[in-house]
C-alpha cells in the first residue's frame, strides 16, 4: 500500500464510507494519516463495576450477561443489555440504534466506556463506546483515545480503525524528509514515531513530543516554501530601478494634513524598495483610518514621474471611485492623467479608456476586477497596488502583476493581522505597519447590549439623526433566514421604515446590480439617505464622514476583526461616533469577544484576540489567500515553535538556496508538492 493510494483500498471502505471520508477532505492514505485528532480522552484507567463513579465517564471490562433486547418507547428504539464482571452487574443502554442488538454474544468480553447514571431504580451506562476485548490491543478504550473531527455520520470508532489500519500498512514508508542537522539542532522526533503517537499515544509525553514534531514540520514546509518564492523574486528578476524624485517632498509639504511618523517611516521603506534594482513586494498593514491610501498615492507619483504607469485595484466600485476622486484632488496641480475602469462603464467609454491605457496617455488607472481582463494592456506598467488585498483571489492578483514587466508590487490591508499570522500568510512579502492614527481621530464609543435595549437605541439614533448625522445598521443575512432571531436586510428595512417614518431609509447588499449599489452609496454620501441597512458589503473602504452611528445586529455572528472593520466606517470626522452591538447570545466566547470590542479600539489587539478565540482557520477566511488551513499548528499557542522554524528556514536557505544537497532533496520534493497542490500562485 502506498501513501498516494486512494482511501478505498483499505478494508471496510465501501462507496458510502469513501464519500463520507471525501467530505472530510480525505482522499488518499496520506490524507488519512494527516487527519489529526482534535482532542484526546484518557480512558487508560480501567475500573471494576463496584468502583464506578456516577455521572462520570467510566471504562470497564465486562462480559455480556443477557440476550440484548430492543424496547420501543413511542417511535424511539432502546437497546438494553446486561453486562457483568466479578464485582457486579449493570445495564448498557443505547437509543435509536436497533442494529446493536445483533452485535453481542453472551459471555463475550468487551471494553465499555460511557457515563454511568442511576435511572428508574437501575444503574446503567448510557450510549457507551465499546470494543471486543480478547486481551490484545484495543483502539477505543483502555488507553489515551483520539477524538477526530468527524461529521457526515462517520463514527469515531470507524475513523480510528481506518487510521490504525493505514499506519500498519504503511509502516516505515514514511521517509524522513527533515534534514538530520535540523532534527538534531532543534530536537525533532522521528517521522514514523510521530505519526503513530499523534494518533495513538502511549503516554502524554509521547503525544507532546510527536505534536511538536508535526507542528514544526507543517510550519517549516510552509515557511521555507514562501521564503524560496520571496528569494526567487528578489534574486532572479531584475526589477525597475526608479530614480529619486525631488518633487515628492513638495507634494508632501502641500498636503492638507501632516503625515504621521508611522506614515513617513513606511513611505521611506517603500521609496528604498523602489529606488533599488530588486523587486518591491511589500505589504502595508494599517488600521482603519491610519492613512494607507496617501502613502500609495506617493508611490504612484514616483512611478509616474519616472515615465511608468501605475495601477490600483480595489474590491468594489464604490471604493475604486473614492480612490479615483481622492487622487484627482491630490494631483489636481500636476500633469497626471487618471482613469477609472469599472464594470459599469459604457462600451464606448471603456474602449476609449483602454486605448489611452495602451498608448500610455493615462498615467494611473484605478479599477475593480475589470482591470484583469485580457483587453487591458499597459504601455509601461511600473507599479501594481491592490487595496484590501484579502478580497482578491491570488490568481487575480497574479494576472494584474503580469500586465507589466516585473513591476513593483504594493498590497494594502486595513485588516490588522497578528504578526505571527502575517509571517505565515505573507512569508513572500516584506511587511510595513502603520501603527499610528492621525491626530484628531476620535475614539468610537462601543456598547454591547441585548435586544431588550432596542427601543432605547432607536430613540438615541433619532436624536443623532435630528442633529444632521447618519447611521448604518448591519444585518448578517440578506433575506429571511431559517435561523431563529437572525436579522435580515430586506425584512429589517421594512421594520426600520415603520419605526423611522420621517427619515429616508434604504438598503444595500452584495448581489445588487453595480449601478444600483453605486447610486445608493452616492445618495448616502450626499445625505439623501439617512439610514442605510446593509450586509457587510460596507465593511471595506466606504467613507461617509457624516455617519456617526454603527448599529450591528446579531453581533455574535461576526468575527472580531470584521466587527472592528465595520466600526471603522464611523468616527471619520469631528463628530462624536458610536458603535452599538446587539446580541442575545449566552455563549461564553461571544461575551468575551464583545468585551474586547468595548474595551479597545486597537485593531492589532483585537486581531490577536480573534486569532486566540477562533483559531487561524477561521481568521477572516485565510483560504482566500491560497493558504490552506493548518492541520495541527496553532499560531497562537505555537509561537515558540514558529520562531524556531523561521530561524531554521533562514539558516537552511542561506546554506542551500535551491535545496540541492542530498540531505535536502526529499524536503524539496515535499515543499514542491505542497505548493503545487495547495498554494498555486500564492505569491503576488
Amino acid at each position: 500500500m502506498n501513501l498516494s493510494d486512494p482511501v478505498d483500498i483499505l478494508k471496510g471502505v465501501g462507496e458510502q464510507t469513501r464519500k463520507k471520508l471525501n467530505k472530510l477532505d480525505i482522499y488518499s492514505i496520506e490524507d488519512l494519516l494527516y487527519h489529526f485528532p482534535r482532542e484526546y480522552e484518557d480512558r487508560s484507567k480501567i475500573i471494576k463495576i463496584n468502583e464506578i463513579a456516577f455521572n462520570e465517564s467510566n471504562t470497564i471490562i465486562a462480559k455480556i450477561a443477557s440476550i440484548p433486547q430492543n424496547e420501543k418507547k413511542g417511535r424511539l428504539v432502546i437497546t438494553k443489555v446486561k453486562i457483568k464482571d466479578e464485582t457486579g452487574t449493570i445495564f448498557a443502554v443505547w437509543y435509536g440504534q436497533a442494529y446493536l442488538k445483533k452485535q453481542f454474544n453472551i459471555n463475550e468480553s468487551y471494553i465499555f466506556t460511557g457515563k454511568v447514571l442511576y435511572k428508574y431504580g437501575k444503574i446503567q451506562m448510557e450510549s457507551p463506546e465499546f470494543e471486543r476485548y480478547d486481551g490484545k490491543e484495543v483502539l477505543s478504550s483502555g488507553r489515551i483515545i483520539p477524538i477526530y473531527p468527524a461529521t457526515y455520520k462517520l463514527s469515531q470508532k470507524i475513523i480510528r480503525q481506518l487510521i490504525y489500519q493505514a499506519i500498519k500498512e504503511t509502516k516505515n514508508q514514511l521517509l524522513e524528509f527533515l534534514p538530520k542537522w535540523i532534527r538534531k539542532k532543534y530536537q525533532i522526533a522521528d517521522y514514523n514515531y510521530s505519526i503513530l503517537n499523534i494518533h495513538f499515544p502511549e503516554s502524554l509525553e509521547d503525544f507532546f513530543v510527536s505534536r511538536e514534531r508535526l507542528v514544526f514540520e507543517e510550519l517549516f514546509i510552509l515557511q521555507t516554501g514562501l521564503l524560496r518564492i520571496k528569494n526567487k523574486i528578489k534574486d532572479n528578476k531584475r526589477a525597475i530601478k526608479f530614480n529619486d524624485i525631488e518633487e515628492v517632498k513638495d507634494l508632501i509639504d502641500n498636503l492638507p494634513f501632516k503625515l504621521t511618523k508611522a506614515q513617513i517611516k513606511v513611505f521611506d521603506e517603500i521609496k528604498k524598495d523602489m529606488l533599488s534594482d530588486k523587486s518591491m513586494n511589500r505589504l502595508i498593514q494599517g488600521d482603519v483610518g491610519s492613512g494607507k491610501t496617501v502613502i500609495a498615492a506617493l508611490a504612484l507619483y514616483i512611478a509616474v514621474k519616472n515615465n511608468y504607469q501605475g495601477v490600483m485595484m480595489a474590491p468594489t466600485e464604490v471604493l475604486a471611485s473614492q480612490h479615483y476622486q481622492g487622487l484627482i484632488s491630490l494631483f489636481e496641480k500636476e500633469n497626471i492623467k487618471i482613469g477609472l475602469l469599472t464594470g459599469s462603464l459604457t462600451k464606448k467609454n471603456k474602449e476609449l479608456l483602454l486605448k489611452e491605457i495602451e498608448e500610455g496617455t493615462i498615467n494611473i488607472v484605478i479599477g475593480t476586477h475589470a482591470l484583469i481582463q485580457e483587453k487591458v494592456v499597459f504601455k509601461s506598467l511600473g507599479l501594481v497596488i491592490t487595496d484590501e488585498q484579502h478580497r482578491f483571489g491570488v490568481a487575480q492578483r497574479r494576472l494584474l502583476f503580469e500586465k507589466g514587466s516585473n513591476p513593483d508590487v504594493l498590497v494594502m490591508t486595513a485588516t490588522p493581522i497578528p504578526r505571527t499570522l502575517a509571517l505565515i500568510l505573507y512569508g513572500d512579502l516584506d511587511i510595513s505597519i502603520i501603527d499610528e492614527l492621525p491626530p484628531g481621530r476620535q475614539k468610537i464609543d462601543t456598547y454591547c447590549v441585548d435586544s431588550s435595549y432596542r427601543e432605547r437605541i432607536y430613540k438615541f439614533i433619532k436624536k443623532e439623526l435630528d442633529t444632521g448625522r447618519q447611521a448604518y445598521i448591519i444585518c448578517p443575512a440578506v433575506e429571511e433566514s431559517e435561523i431563529e432571531g437572525l436579522q435580515s436586510v430586506i425584512n429589517y428595512t421594512e421594520q426600520i421604515k415603520n419605526e423611522f417614518k420621517e427619515y429616508r431609509v434604504s438598503f444595500l447588499y452584495g448581489k445588487m446590480k453595480a449601478k444600483e449599489k453605486q447610486k445608493i452609496m452616492e445618495d448616502f454620501l450626499s445625505g439623501e439617505i439617512q439610514i442605510l441597512v446593509s450586509t457587510t458589503v460596507v465593511e471595506v473602504g466606504v467613507n461617509v464622514p457624516n455617519a456617526s452611528i454603527m448599529l450591528i445586529e446579531n453581533a455574535e455572528r461576526f468575527g472580531l476583526s470584521q466587527l472592528h472593520q465595520l466600526r471603522g466606517r464611523v468616527g471619520r470626522s469631528i463628530h462624536k461616533s458610536y458603535c452599538i452591538l446587539i446580541t442575545d447570545s449566552k455563549s461564553k466566547i461571544a461575551k468575551e469577544r464583545m468585551k474586547v470590542m468595548e474595551k479597545t479600539n486597537d485593531g492589532f489587539k483585537i486581531s490577536e484576540t480573534d486569532l486566540h478565540l477562533r483559531g487561524p482557520g477561521e481568521f477572516f477566511g485565510t483560504r482566500q489567500h491560497g493558504i490552506p488551513d493548518l492541520k495541527i499548528a496553532n499560531l497562537y499557542k505555537d509561537i515558540d515553535i514558529l520562531k524556531k522554524v523561521q530561524d531554521a528556514s533562514k539558516e537552511l536557505l542561506k546554506a542551500d538556496p535551491n535545496l540541492e544537497a542530498d540531505d535536502h532533496l526529499l524536503l524539496k520534493e515535499k515543499i514542491d508538492k505542497f505548493f503545487e497542490e495547495k498554494t498555486k500562485n500564492i505569491s503576488l
